[in-house]
């Protein structure tokens, strides 16, 4: 963490994103969390890993850990997080019997109904971290990357050995590079009815997925299965993204995560309040 004055943070953990290389740490993400006032966290670099097993935490889960305010990164949410310092006390928001009440009252004070609502707030408070709540998902975009496979600059930063690697860290396989874009085109509400955009997903939970139907179904069986899980499965919950924006490119938006409740009965929806007390 260097000279940066730090403080401790409890953060209930909402996605981490799809590694990508580093210099420094081989491979890092960045991990979106709420801490225990109710204030977005967008936590970097986390080299997660190449965490050890019982720093690995879980989405959903409570942590604790040491964070500073980063003196390059001027998005009001981000924190840079001493790796080290990462605890879990063992406390996960469960959906015991369907109920996402208990997770739900966490993100609802982040929710906005479009994305533009989402990029008004921006522009009028400089923040950068919010969730937007679906109506429709119009399409699920796969587009080809032209370079399926890391550049030798990249590879060179996964392959780096570490000072302090146990054995079972040197054993693990390097970083696959995901050889597709994945985007939503999706309807949301908007003060004028409705509103359609699209946006690039970046979800870990993604790339995993997208792995995950590769291993089982072969590479002429995995889209369908993973369009069933992204657009067919997800068609019936009431879809809600978790949306950052890019350092570099301040008012650009990619989809960093995705929650998805079932979808209320009819005449049940309810606004969960955030209360402190858990």
């Amino acid at each position: 963490m260097g000279t940066l004055p730090t403080i401790k943070e409890e953060l209930l953990i909402l996605t981490k994103t799809y590694p990508s290389p580093s210099t420094q740490s081989r491979e890092t993400t960045c991990v979106a969390a709420v801490n225990s006032h109710g204030e977005m966290r967008r936590l970097f670099p986390v080299p997660y890993r190449f965490l050890d097993g019982s720093a690995q935490f879980k989405k959903w889960e409570w942590i604790t850990a040491r964070v500073a305010v980063p003196d390059r990164d001027h998005r009001p949410e981000s924190r840079r997080i001493d790796a080290d310092s990462i605890e879990r006390p063992g406390h996960i928001l469960e959906t015991k019997h369907g109920d996402w009440s208990e997770r739900l009252r966490w993100i609802e004070p982040h929710i906005v109904t479009s994305f533009a609502a989402l990029e008004a707030r921006r522009q009028a408070t400089g923040q950068t971290l919010g969730f937007v709540r679906i109506s429709k998902i119009l399409e699920l975009k796969i587009t080809p990357l032209k370079e399926a496979d890391w550049s030798q600059a990249d590879k060179l930063k996964l392959t780096q050995d570490g000072l302090f690697d146990s054995v079972e860290i040197k054993k693990r396989q390097p970083l696959r590079k995901l050889p597709y874009d994945f985007h939503y085109r999706y309807e949301c509400a908007s003060a004028d009815g409705t509103e359609i955009n699209t946006h690039k997903l970046t979800d870990w939970e993604v790339g995993a997925l997208y792995w995950n139907c590769v291993n089982a179904y072969g590479p002429n069986g995995w889209e369908t299965k993973f369009r069933q899980r992204l657009e067919t499965e997800f068609a019936q919950k009431d879809l809600i993204f978790l949306m950052g924006t890019i350092h570099r490119f301040p008012d650009q938006w990619l989809i960093v995560g995705l929650v998805y409740p079932p979808k209320p009965a009819p005449g049940a929806a309810k606004q969960f309040g955030l209360s402190l007390d858990r």
